[in-house]
């Protein structure tokens, strides 16, 4: 298939994936866990598309659909023009290069009993590097990228800080020379001065070498420095969906505003006030028929309840699944 050059390099569209839930000693399946639902989303090349939402809303089940490390139960995974979603594991192999991932944690994404050259050769050999001068070069480089020094190759992962672990996980991500990366909370388990290096690393190697990035996070501080677009989950669903700025000045949907108002304020570790009154603990993700958010929602109303609300287009490229957006859209920034 010809792609276009102008065409994203990742589209989703109306992913889905259920879980079941099983009792018994029979283990008989009583119902299911709607992890993600009718999940769509694209990226542009050279882009990064932020992912967001509080733990156990789903992003980390999409990243893994997106592999193919999960299998999804319906919608389509289209990288750079071809449909991933059926293809077997032989099928799989071209796309394994082109598709990384960066882990959260940087310590056990990597094995304690192999050296860093180790780690990052197998990468080089997969791209068809298998002389050891030219292995040796690539690797030194690999580290020069990511500010480590060539001294560290024949070191062990328990001798990193873990910062440094996480800029050897970037190293071996970039070891097969991929062109979409998927950075799952690469940076939450870090240090407040060290996120802030790690997320200006990612910025500019995505400048050097043209990446993009599915990056995935709860912290909407980094994903405002870092993101081009956002979409905002919630219990598997995609609620909102904007380019980031026009999502931070002006969001549309509830939960939206929710997180924003849930974010630390400048110069502070604390959240807003009004997240720590009206919170939102996890709930199961056994849904009924109805909006995600509708037991939260201060605008619900009847029909909330009978219908999935389908996306409406509230500007250029902004999308929110809520019936009654533009209806309450100035109370809603009150509520901020």
């Amino acid at each position: 298939m010809n792609q276009s050059p102008d065409a994203p390099i990742l589209r989703v569209e109306g992913l889905k994936k259920y879980f079941p839930i099983r009792r018994g000693f029979l283990r008989k399946v009583t119902g299911y866990v709607k992890a993600v639902e009718d999940v769509s989303f694209r990226i542009e090349k050279g882009q990064t598309l932020g992912l967001v939402g509080e733990s156990g809303c789903g992003k980390t089940t999409v990243a893994r659909l997106i592999l193919k490390l999960l299998q999804a139960d319906e919608g389509q995974i289209i990288f750079n023009g071809q449909n991933m979603t059926d293809l077997n594991e032989k099928e799989m192999k071209p796309f394994r290069k082109q598709i990384q991932i960066i882990f959260q944690d940087p310590y056990g994404s990597l094995n304690p009993r192999m050296t860093i050259g180790q780690t990052l050769s197998e990468g080089l050999q997969i791209s068809g590097l298998r002389g050891r001068d030219d292995q040796g070069r690539q690797l030194e480089k690999l580290l020069a990228m990511v500010g480590m020094s060539p001294r560290s190759i024949d070191r062990y992962p328990h001798e990193f800080s873990g910062g440094q672990r996480q800029r050897i996980g970037i190293a071996r991500a970039l070891s097969v020379e991929p062109a979409l990366i998927i950075c799952d909370e690469p940076v939450s388990a870090l240090d407040v001065s060290i996120q802030a290096q790690i997320i200006n690393l990612l910025k500019d190697l995505q400048e050097q070498l043209g990446l993009s990035y599915l990056f995935i996070s709860h912290d909407l501080n980094v994903v405002g420095y870092l993101c081009s677009e956002v979409a905002v989950m919630y219990k598997g669903h995609i609620v909102e969906y904007a380019p980031t700025e026009a999502l931070f000045d002006n969001p549309n949907h509830p939960y939206t505003n929710l997180l924003l108002s849930a974010a630390p304020d400048s110069g502070t570790d604390q959240p807003h006030p009004t997240a720590v009154a009206e919170g939102t603990p996890r709930e199961s993700l056994n849904q009924e028929a109805g909006c995600s958010f509708g037991r939260k929602c201060p605008f619900k109303e009847p029909r909330c309840d009978d219908s999935r609300q389908p996306f409406n287009k509230v500007a250029e490229n902004h999308y929110v699944r809520c019936w009654k957006t533009t209806e309450n859209r100035g109370q809603m920034a009150e509520v901020r």
